[in-house]
């Protein structure tokens, strides 16, 4: 009986240290596992497709009242002509209302104001960036005396079609750069086992407005606005396993 039972303690123990072995060998494998660490970038290159233009009319007088009363006229008619021109009401906000006063030249302890200036800003958006020219004529007609910027953009759609397209790019670039160094080695990648992408942006371009432009605004022939293009770029890194 007593054999018996050193016997059974002698064959688990035994089974027990084989199994340890394996677990230890599997993870020694694991931790031991050939990789190749490669990162791809991929551009693409679009047509913006949605515009903000940011509009102001600014009025002044020495009463501050009556300059308040000029702009709401103002801003009023400008909103109405773009209204009438098809821009949707939902399409436009008002972003800024500012009332600040000139002083004469006077002693600090006794400011004398010479008029007062109140400025209403409107900015607008446009998913048709065709648009951009007109709207800009129409609203300078109508009352608008300050353009003061112009940024062409991707909509959300448009972002992300573009964003996977330049993820694919990148992910063939760093699939080639793990063929080359492989081929290289005279190694064969067998799968991946990492992968991290880039959070990515989305760019915007920017135009300002000087006086020379509000100016031809104003004059008969219409305002030219380009677009331009954005490119969108991706980055990601990859593990290559090989063997």
């Amino acid at each position: 009986m007593m054999r018996r039972l050193i016997l059974v303690t002698a064959i688990i123990v035994l089974a027990t240290l084989a199994l340890a072995g394996s677990v230890a060998a599997a993870g020694s494998d694991s931790v031991s596992e050939k990789l190749i660490h490669a990162d791809g970038s991929g551009t693409v290159t679009g047509t913006p497709d949605r515009v903000q233009i940011s509009f102001a009319v600014e009025t002044e007088n020495p009463d501050v009242k009556t300059a308040q009363s000029d702009n709401a006229v103002q801003m009023t008619q400008v909103i109405n002509a773009l209204a009438g021109a098809g821009i949707p009401q939902d399409s436009m906000k008002t972003t800024g209302y500012s009332i600040y006063p000139e002083y004469q030249d006077s002693t600090i302890l006794n400011p004398v104001i010479k008029t007062y200036h109140v400025t209403n800003t409107l900015l607008m958006t446009l998913d048709n960036v065709s648009q951009a020219g007109s709207v800009i004529d129409i609203a300078v007609a109508n009352g608008a005396n300050q353009v003061n910027s112009i940024q062409f953009m991707l909509s959300d759609a448009q972002a992300q079609s573009l964003r996977s397209t330049a993820l694919k790019n990148a992910v063939s670039s760093a699939q080639a750069d793990a063929n080359t160094v492989a081929a290289a080695m005279g190694v064969n990648i067998s799968g991946t086992r990492d992968v991290v992408i880039s959070q990515g942006y989305t760019p915007v371009v920017y135009n300002s407005y000087s006086g020379e432009t509000l100016a031809a605004a104003k004059a008969a022939v219409p305002t030219p606005v380009q677009p331009g293009e954005v490119t969108v770029t991706a980055d990601v890194s990859i593990d290559y396993a090989y063997q």
